[in-house]
């Protein structure tokens, strides 16, 4: 894992209502509500971490819900796409479960080899389930109603929609060490071996597809995981040296991070392991208070008071 990039870190995508959402991904999903704070450059917005118990690299995914947002359309110059891992056999309880809560999805498919359930969450953005080829180890958050023998694992991989691959591809491989596994038509399959999991991105390209309209339902960015600051700048320095425009190192309080736009204008983030999740709250409370970066401190009860209510 030394310089290198270590699959995915996190993915960050917009919601509408802040209620709905929490209320799908915790309660429906399953999923551990790590952190509840706010975007650091828009303190009237929550932002919400979802993982599994100490927010592993490869498990979070994180929302901005803004209230009465516009819904977004998913197209090229997107995260079009974000696939769980879950166990064999454990299809029937989601599919039961999304009867259940109303969740819209379609029948079980299957595409390079494996089985996948694809479903939309409340505002559109869209999810699938996957019974990897290869079995996930990862112990999943469990809930009293969804166990882990069903749960899902963390992420098993991501679709990239863009009207030409081939730069997108090269920052794939020349930049983040990735190889072209497989393909099928028009999706082409990404793999790293620095990871065993989280270490998927599948390319779709359609070159006459109209660019996505970012919005509630949408993806944001996708974050690629390394180890620390160390191996963090040496990819700054990487991508700089090849012409890219990418950030400063940028502290998000539980991981340092540098953004760039690959060529079909998809935002990517590196993201580092440190500090974690466990440097403002014990382990045991994660999310269950509002937590503040130390400059917004002393505005919290004019945050508090503009914030949507949650319960």
């Amino acid at each position: 894992m030394e310089n290198r990039i270590a699959g995915l870190h996190h993915i960050t995508a917009i919601a509408g209502m802040a209620r709905q959402n929490l209320d799908f991904y915790t309660n429906v999903l399953g999923l551990r509500l790590l952190k509840k704070t706010v975007n650091f450059d828009d303190p009237g917005t929550y932002h919400f971490y979802f993982g599994d118990e100490k927010g592993s690299a490869g498990t979070i995914l994180t929302f901005f819900p803004h209230e009465g947002a516009r819904r977004g359309s998913a197209g090229t110059g997107m995260a079009t796409n974000i696939a769980y891992a879950v166990p064999g056999g454990s299809f029937d309880f989601w599919i039961d479960r999304f009867q259940k809560h109303h969740v819209t999805y379609n029948k079980p498919s299957e595409k390079f080899g494996e089985q996948y359930l694809t479903f939309l969450d409340p505002d559109g953005l869209k999810l699938e389930l996957v019974i990897p080829k290869k079995q996930d180890n990862r112990t999943p958050w469990e809930t009293d109603e969804v166990k882990a023998a069903v749960a899902t694992k963390g992420f098993h991989g991501v679709t990239l929609t863009v009207q030409d691959k081939e730069k997108t591809a090269q920052v794939l491989t020349d930049i983040f060490g990735y190889t072209l596994q497989e393909q099928s038509v028009n999706r082409y399959r990404y793999v790293t071996d620095a990871v065993d999991t989280a270490n998927i991105i599948d390319l779709v390209e359609l070159p006459q597809e109209p660019r996505g309209i970012g919005g509630a339902g949408t993806n944001h960015h996708i974050a690629f995981r390394v180890k620390n600051e160390e191996v963090l700048m040496h990819f700054q320095k990487k991508i700089a040296d090849l012409g890219y425009n990418i950030t400063q190192k940028i502290d998000r309080n539980y991981f340092y991070s540098l953004y760039f736009r690959e060529p079909n204008g998809i935002l990517f983030e590196i993201a580092t392991d440190n500090p974690g999740f466990g440097i403002d709250e014990p382990w045991e409370e994660l999310g269950t208070g509002l937590l503040l970066p130390p400059r917004y401190e002393a505005r919290r009860a004019e945050i508090e008071a503009a914030l949507p209510k949650l319960d």
